[in-house]
């Protein structure tokens, strides 16, 4: 294959990447905040955060913040930043669900990969090995997105200014 025919399949790849992702999170994201109760009682699970009036506040602004990003990498708008986001919100959440899985195991001698529980993902009750798999799956997509360059159905890949101080950079055959 030509160094121009790798470029292009690259360039693809990144954007059925992009898309799946994309999809992914506004469905994830619809789904969680069409039931914020059941969410706010999922999270609550986690033990992380005690103030009721913070509960309510993640239980009903992050699934719309999971949908911001996701309708932004469908879009292909601030790619790079949506990516460097998706990264940075599923790192303490996958963290979180295996400090609750591990006391889990602990506490009730489950085998580690036996444990199910509801994440908060919203696909409702799933194996913690396996959710462990597909956030770490999804970690390295938003990764490589951050870290290739492919501007291919982008309005706007970059969060930073051009050397010609223009917002960000049009996307190529947009």
């Amino acid at each position: 294959m030509s160094v121009a025919g790798a470029s292009y399949f690259r360039d693809w790849h990144a954007v059925l990447l992009r898309w799946g992702l994309g999809g992914l999170y506004v469905y994830m994201g619809l789904s969680k905040a069409m039931d914020p109760v059941g969410f706010l009682k999922v999270i609550r699970q986690y033990e992380l955060v005690q103030h009721h009036l913070a509960l309510n506040a993640i239980a009903g602004l992050l699934p719309w913040f999971e949908v911001f990003c996701g309708v932004l990498l469908l879009a292909g708008i601030l790619v790079r930043g949506a990516a460097l986001i998706s990264f940075l919100m599923l790192l303490p959440f996958t963290w979180a669900v295996i400090v609750r899985a591990w006391h889990m195991h602990t506490g009730q001698g489950l085998p580690f990969c036996a444990i199910r529980f509801d994440c908060g993902c919203g696909a409702g009750e799933v194996l913690i090995c396996k959710k462990v798999l597909e956030n770490t799956l999804l970690m390295a997509m938003s990764a490589w997105l951050v870290w290739r360059e492919s501007r291919r159905l982008a309005v706007c890949f970059e969060l930073q200014r051009t050397s010609r101080g223009e917002p960000c950079k049009p996307g190529e055959n947009s």
